[in-house]
């Protein structure tokens, strides 16, 4: 067991809100828990940090399931946990796993003992949630984030399992893609090699090389990558020792001495020089040469390492939905411009899906007291209208299905796997007959409310798309009112839209069935 400060409740200060907050990670090949303080006026503050090295993924990646014996381990773990939070009076906590326990298939019996036994509810996270609080840890250190993404930014956040990659640029999200490349994964999968050579590291490169340049070659292209930002463990715990405090600056080159440093010493001398680090040899170096590769891929010349991690991002995203923190940047705005970055990558029209995208949401905004959805549904809404096209990319005549196809196989950082269904169902339902519950809910991880969402924003976008059935946007001004029960929508056009005005109806009826409330055309100018 490893901790920071001695574990006594700190102080309640009297003047200013402070909320005292645990974040639990279960990891690959560690389970940790920080104990921060959250305040507006101080923003986060690292009371403890408590880390326990268990390699859960050495029995998930290999067995497909966690042994009991790990099992109860976990579980005596998490109960000093329980203890140690309750000395420090924490307000309250989030317990989050990652693939280790997601890629398992004995998962739901692992949750429910561990509840049992511990009274902690464990959340397991999509790898895109995980992502996402990954880079919301980078991003609380605001204005070395905002500074360095405004130019071509790579973020590499290399786990047990997988590594991402996520690009930036001018501010926004351009691409991100997850390659089951993670230093437990090829830890496990070379154990029997490394016994016999003494070039593990080149066996490594090969083995990652090929993943690598498919990954240029379909994402980096022309790209030009300026800077890029280190996320991991080791990496952290790494350049902490060998510098001192947490966020850190190299050059390529100085990362490049750094790593030739590592690689030509024995496993004997590196004790002396990493120390407890080299007791996990066989993961840190994996990590470091998926790093080099990508640093000689992308050819950035700077490098950031935050020194934060998934514990930092669960606190900051706490503080941020209970308004402790204000974000200067805007996160959602990332998952809206993934999106788009997704639907171009389709060749889905641009000016269609702006029109349809500017309908949905007035629609959405006017019926706000009728449908009883709230901002993340209207987010949900938008990227639904931004994707259904895209399936036309693989078959004109299964576009519904295609692009049912495409958003369920298509990571959106940001997204739960739940809220991705609910979407691929609803772009699924834009077109084809929406069915009974009991139909829908075959071989579907949705229950009985994420069904109704879908109708509704199914319902929202049928109607929306089909007044720019013809792809030729020819309404000009649109103003959308309720009145009674009716949703008018009055267009401003010189067009004939004869089209749009016949295919509305049947659109109608369904948007009528859901909510109650008949939407109507009407031309304010005639042809």
């Amino acid at each position: 067991m490893k901790t920071g400060a001695a574990a006594a409740a700190p102080e309640r200060r009297e003047n200013m809100q402070i909320i005292t907050f645990a974040s639990i990670e279960i990891s690959s090949y560690e389970v940790g828990m920080k104990i921060l303080e959250l305040s507006s006026k101080n923003g986060m503050k690292e009371i403890d940090y408590i880390r326990h090295g268990l390699e859960l993924g050495k029995d998930a990646y290999v067995h497909g399931e966690i042994g009991n014996e790990m099992l109860e381990e976990l579980c005596e773990i998490l109960e000093d946990f329980t203890r140690i939070m309750k000395e420090y009076q924490v307000d309250d906590y989030r317990a989050c796993a990652t693939s280790a326990i997601r890629d398992t298939r004995n998962c739901l019996l692992i949750l429910d003992k561990i509840r049992v036994r511990t009274g902690l509810e464990v959340e397991i996270l999509s790898n895109s949630e995980q992502r996402f609080l990954g880079y919301k840890s980078i991003a609380s250190n605001e204005e070395s984030f905002q500074k360095i993404i405004q130019k071509g930014t790579a973020i590499v956040d290399v786990g047990g399992g997988s590594i991402q990659i996520s690009l930036f640029d001018k501010d926004a999200l351009v691409s991100t893609q997850n390659l089951r490349l993670g230093i437990v994964r090829i830890r496990e999968r070379l154990a029997k090699v490394e016994q016999r050579t003494t070039h593990f590291d080149e066996i490594v490169e090969e083995m990652i090389n090929n993943e690598l340049s498919s990954y240029k070659r379909l994402y980096l292209k022309d790209r030009e990558i300026r800077h890029m930002i280190l996320v991991g463990d080791y990496i952290n715990q790494l350049t902490t020792r060998r510098r001192g405090g947490k966020s850190t600056s190299f050059t390529r080159d100085e990362y490049q001495k750094l790593y030739q440093e590592i690689a030509s010493h024995s496993p004997q001398e590196m004790v002396e020089r990493l120390g407890e680090i080299s007791e996990n040899m066989s993961l840190v170096m994996p990590a470091l040469i998926i790093y080099k590769r990508l640093i000689e891929e992308t050819g950035a010349e700077k490098l950031w390492i935050p020194g934060l991690n998934l514990c930092d991002g669960l606190a900051y995203d706490y503080a941020e939905r209970k308004k402790i923190f204000k974000p200067s940047h805007n996160f959602e705005n990332d998952i809206i411009e993934a999106a788009k970055n997704i639907a171009k990558r389709y060749q889905s029209n641009k000016t269609h899906l702006a029109g349809t995208e500017y309908l949905a949401l007035t629609i959405f905004d006017k019926m706000k007291r009728i449908h009883g959805m709230g901002r993340r549904e209207r987010l949900l809404l938008q990227i639904a209208v931004l994707l259904h096209d895209c399936g036309k990319y693989i078959s004109m005549n299964r576009t519904a299905e295609c692009s049912y196809e495409i958003v369920m196989s298509t990571e959106i950082i940001g997204l739960s796997h739940r809220e991705r269904e609910i979407i691929a169902n609803a772009i699924r339902f834009n077109t084809e007959e929406f069915v009974s519950f009991e139909e829908f809910s075959m071989g579907c991880s949705l229950d009985r409310n994420d069904y109704l969402l879908t109708a509704k924003i199914s319902a929202i976008l049928r109607v929306a798309n089909s007044m720019d059935r013809s792809h030729k946007q020819k309404f000009k001004n649109v103003k959308v009112t309720l009145k009674d029960r009716e949703l008018i929508v009055v267009v401003d056009t010189v067009e004939d839209i004869t089209l749009e005005q016949g295919l509305f109806s049947h659109k109608a009826d369904f948007f009528e069935a859901i909510f109650s409330i008949r939407p109507v055309i009407r031309q304010k100018r005639q042809v």
